[in-house]
């Protein structure tokens, strides 16, 4: 095969941005105005209105989001927040960095998000916070969970790094908690020129607590009547989110697109034996971003893959409760199958949204060729 497929192409997205990025940059230069600031105000009052939220706090990263979100709510050392052991590690992270605990709940195979049945049972008196994780763009199970949450008074934080979009019977991802955190991070649907980040909240005290925290609990100037940190936007990355966020729905709508039509050639080409493609349940709307398969012999198939020049990722492989930091939970291997069994066996295909059929049907052709030499099984035995 000729055609070389990038996981992701971010040439491709600025290129007929160009200009328009350039000339934003170039107004925060000319402004001198780069910590804070009207950038940022217009930023936050933009997505806001955007994401259907009442309040949005730009921070400086999604792991700052989970972080300074989880300060305002007063999380600290003794405390425990139920999570997904399947995520990206600063899902777990923030948690441990205030000195809580991180109890983690098995996922859900099919969907890869938390299981919301289970939650219930992990809520100890300390626990002080649920946090799901929406992941690869797909809402967790969050009436369950806001059920568990009420009974045991304790508020939701959204790990919505992943998500900016996506809803779940109609609820924007970020506004069904007390607050969501999102990324912005060069891979995100919507993305930055490096780190970035924001809180959402319905909460107007929640949410002034966040802005007081990312400037180091500071207000008025120089008077300090909490310890928050460092957690600000700056102002060229507001401009450049300026210029990119009107651009978001049409770039959902083409990940939606490319996602619908992997369906069709992985389907015609007779592979949904072998491969298992993500699942979108009812009244949740998927942002996809990532499209994440499931085979048996995942390694074998990337490497396939990367001989072909297509590139792929695996998200994420090595569930949280077995990376050594967290050692000291005393987790052992199998107390989670279902997220074990997935970090072994998932594998992320290229689904940007300016990704070409002819792109598509390369990815599909190099794996039907992968299944037809090797004869390969069903794909994740597990489920």
């Amino acid at each position: 095969m000729s055609t070389r497929v990038p996981l992701l192409d971010l040439a491709a997205q600025y290129a007929p941005l160009r200009e328009a990025i350039l000339a934003a940059v170039t107004r925060v230069c000319d402004s001198q105005r780069y910590i804070m600031g009207p950038e940022i105000d217009a930023l936050e009052h933009e997505l806001a209105a955007m994401l259907g939220v009442r309040h949005a706090v730009a921070v400086s990263s999604g792991t700052d989001a989970l972080l300074v979100g989880l300060m305002a709510l007063g999380i600290s050392r003794g405390d425990e927040v139920i999570t997904s052991p399947f995520s990206f590690f600063a899902s777990a992270g923030a948690i441990a960095r205030l000195g809580a605990t991180p109890v983690f709940v098995d996922i859900d195979a099919s969907t890869y998000n938390v299981d919301a049945e289970r939650i219930g049972a992990a809520i100890t008196p300390r626990t002080k916070a649920i946090l799901p994780v929406h992941l690869f763009g797909l809402p967790a199970d969050m009436g369950p969970i806001a059920d568990a949450a009420s009974r045991a008074g304790v508020p939701i934080v959204e790990d919505a790094a992943q998500a900016i979009g996506a809803t779940y019977k109609g609820e924007p991802a970020g506004g069904i908690g007390a607050c969501g955190c999102f990324s912005f991070y060069p891979s995100k649907n919507l993305s930055a020129f490096g780190d970035a980040g924001l809180v959402t909240s319905n909460d107007p005290e929640l949410a002034g607590r966040v802005r007081t925290m990312r400037e180091h609990g500071m207000k008025p100037k120089y008077h300090h009547a909490v310890i928050g940190g460092n957690f600000r936007m700056d102002a060229l990355q507001a401009a450049i989110l300026r210029v990119k966020a009107p651009h978001l729905a049409a770039w959902t709508n083409a990940r939606r697109e490319n996602a619908a039509r992997y369906r069709t050639l992985f389907r015609d080409a007779g592979l949904t034996d072998c491969v298992t493609l993500p699942t979108e349940p009812p009244e949740r709307r998927h942002i996809f971003n990532q499209f994440v398969i499931r085979t048996a012999r995942r390694d074998d198939l990337r490497a396939h893959l990367t001989e072909h020049g297509i590139g792929t990722e695996v998200y994420y492989p090595v569930p949280l409760h077995l990376q050594p930091c967290f050692g000291y939970l005393g987790h052992r291997r199998g107390d989670f199958p279902a997220a074990e069994a997935a970090a072994a066996e998932t594998l992320a295909l290229p689904i940007y949204g300016e990704l070409a059929l002819s792109q598509q049907q390369a990815v599909v052709a190099a794996v039907g060729e992968f299944v037809h030499r090797t004869g390969s099984p069903r794909g994740p035995v597990h489920v």
